[in-house]
């Protein structure tokens, strides 16, 4: 498969994003840029910014993920295999984490018209995790049959930051109105369902954020960007500021939470891998949830999916930085995420490669990137 760089900052501008999602909870007809909510101020701001102690000495880790990406959207859809119903839930390029709950909600109401009291679950990372709580809710039992737990798969090396956009969810020319119908509809339930885990316990909490630049042209609701301001300020290289509140998940906290009240709900985990359709022939339960991401691509032969490389490098914590930011760079978008268990710099994304190693020229771009910004916002 040939490998193909991306420049992220238009596909930022076209589906408007960074690392979570932040999707449009208007129909597909009234769609509108943000712009038009009259946010801006013109008046010159002085922001405070404690800069990012960035130094490869403080590297502690370098991560790679690879993101399910398909250029018409996630698949979200019913089929039949033998006497089975498979309900597809996959290819949410970068938003997955951010996506979860809507299209879990969207998929199980495509499985309760089954009639069905048991369900299998394939796939133990947020989206099979999401899924399976929501039929736990229902009442149902539920079974997740995984090749990965959660600490090894892609969702707990994901940014996770909702609310300032996704790194490649869809390609705007290849969707319609009943995707992005869709798309509105699981954008908005999510984004209310993640406000119910804020706190330690779920290790999801509300930051403000920074469009370095202010280059982003959103689109949807404002109710996704609480707080939102235009500034201009005397910071060089960044006249224009955008800024909001997002809120950040911490993978490790969170899909643990997610994987003991599964647990304490009375679930069920099997660890196997399914190498064809036919080995789904031999589960009991009449209604599988596909929830398996990139693994979709060989398990049901679809030649659409191809993954998106995300690498990062995580420094270690800075309790004061108590902000994200995104920012241009000259081949690509840069990123900060700062978390408990170390901060996020980011960020690439390369399609086609399947390669989980890290790229050391990747690494110090990103790196000597971040250092610049630190010195600019800290000057």
């Amino acid at each position: 498969m040939k490998k193909e760089s991306f420049i992220v900052r238009r596909n930022f501008l076209k589906i408007a994003g960074l690392t979570a999602v932040l999707g449009p909870s208007l129909s597909f007809s009234s769609r509108q840029s943000i712009d038009n909510y009259g946010f801006r101020n013109n008046e010159l701001q002085d922001i405070n910014f404690k800069p990012v102690n960035v130094s490869p000495d403080r590297v502690i880790r370098t991560v790679v993920g690879l993101r399910p990406y398909r250029q018409s959207g996630f698949v979200l859809k019913s089929e039949r295999l033998n006497d089975k119903t498979i309900i597809h839930n996959y290819g949410h390029g970068g938003a997955g984490m951010s996506l979860s709950w809507g299209t879990a909600k969207l998929a199980v109401d495509m499985a309760l018209q089954r009639g069905e009291t048991s369900f299998a679950v394939l796939g133990c990372g947020v989206i099979g995790l999401s899924t399976a709580r929501l039929l736990q809710q229902k009442g149902f039992d539920v079974t997740i049959y995984a090749k990965d737990l959660p600490l090894n798969t892609t969702s707990n090396v994901s940014g996770a930051l909702w609310g300032s956009g996704n790194f490649f969810v869809y390609n705007e020319n290849q969707v319609g109105h009943e995707f992005l119908s869709q798309f509105d509809q699981a954008t908005t339930i999510s984004y209310r369902a993640f406000q119910d885990f804020v706190g330690i316990n779920y290790g999801v909490s509300w930051i403000k954020h920074y469009n370095l630049g202010g280059f982003f042209n959103f689109a949807g609701s404002k109710i996704f960007y609480p707080g939102f301001k235009e500034l201009q300020t005397s910071i060089t290289d960044y006249s224009t500021i955008q800024q909001y509140n997002v809120m950040l998940i911490e993978p490790a906290i969170y899909l643990n939470a997610l994987m003991n009240d599964f647990y304490v709900a009375g679930g069920s985990l099997k660890v196997r891998q399914f190498n064809s359709t036919q080995d789904l022939i031999s589960l009991h339960e009449n209604v599988i949830m596909n929830c398996t991401g990139m693994g979709s691509q060989k398990l049901f032969n679809d030649k659409e999916l191809t993954p998106v490389k995300g690498q990062m490098s995580v420094l270690l914590p800075q309790s004061e930085i108590n902000y994200s930011y995104v920012s241009p760079s000259s081949n690509n978008l840069l990123y900060m995420i700062p978390r408990k268990d170390g901060i996020l710099l980011g960020g690439n994304a390369i399609a086609g490669d399947w390669s989980l190693e890290a790229n050391d020229q990747e690494n110090k771009r990103i790196l000597d990137g971040h250092m610049k910004i630190a010195k600019t916002l800290g000057s």
